[in-house]
């Protein structure tokens, strides 16, 4: 079996939980799977050091976003205060989003959603993010509850369920659905069997409901049906 290649996107003011446990999930699917899995954390201006959203917390980037590479490129949310003063600066959820929206990671992103063999999974505030760059018009995903009314205001079609799958995109909603979003691209892609195994060495069970959209994904489906 071919490696496929995982890229997860960090950029300034990432969440951490974000990245981590999506990543434990994926790095231990592929060794389940005999290494079919190449898992690294890349940015748009390639290797070095990146602040997370945790003062505490930074990871290091290995390598440049691809978006030409065959596989899954993942895009974590924010995090810090939601509420403050952006003219004081305040680094609130929303302005670390809109900073990232409008970064050099936004073209590179449609590049990869562009390319037929990628598969882009965004969740919690990633999604979000997308969506204020004009990314994901017409498309159905979700995001954190807190952003939901503003990721339908950008033509989003959005779902308020755990995981949603449009195809070639799928997103999560709040900041642990990360683990979700990484078990169900394995059992989607790999089998039940892989993704199982994931759940009981990590003893966690997937929650809430997978909404997969109906149409072919040629059609850029606007509807969906639970799963």
């Amino acid at each position: 079996m071919p490696q496929v290649n995982v890229q997860f996107v960090l950029f300034d003011g990432f969440d951490p939980l974000d990245v981590v446990a999506p990543f434990e999930a994926l790095t231990a699917g592929s060794e389940f799977l005999g290494g079919a899995l190449a898992v690294e954390l890349v940015s748009a201006s390639g290797p070095g050091v990146v602040r997370s959203g945790n003062p505490r917390i930074t990871l290091a980037a290995t390598a440049v976003l691809d978006p030409d590479v065959p596989g899954y490129v993942l895009v974590p949310g924010a995090v810090g205060p939601v509420d403050g003063d952006p003219d004081a600066g305040d680094e609130t959820i929303p302005v670390l989003l809109g900073r990232f929206a409008s970064s050099d990671a936004m073209p590179l992103i449609r590049r990869a959603l562009d390319n037929p063999d990628v598969t882009v999974a965004a969740y919690c505030g990633g999604s979000l993010a997308l969506a204020m760059a004009g990314l994901l018009e017409g498309r159905t995903a979700t995001t954190h509850v807190l952003g939901i009314d503003m990721l339908d205001a950008t033509g989003v079609n959005a779902v308020r369920a755990r995981v949603v799958d449009d195809g070639d995109l799928i997103s999560g909603g709040g900041v642990t659905s990360g683990l979700d979003v990484a078990l169900y691209l394995l059992e989607r892609d790999f089998g039940s069997h892989t993704a199982h195994a994931v759940e009981e060495l990590f003893e966690y069970e997937r929650r809430g409901t997978t909404w997969k959209s109906t149409r072919p994904l040629a059609a850029r489906p606007t509807e969906g049906t639970k799963q």
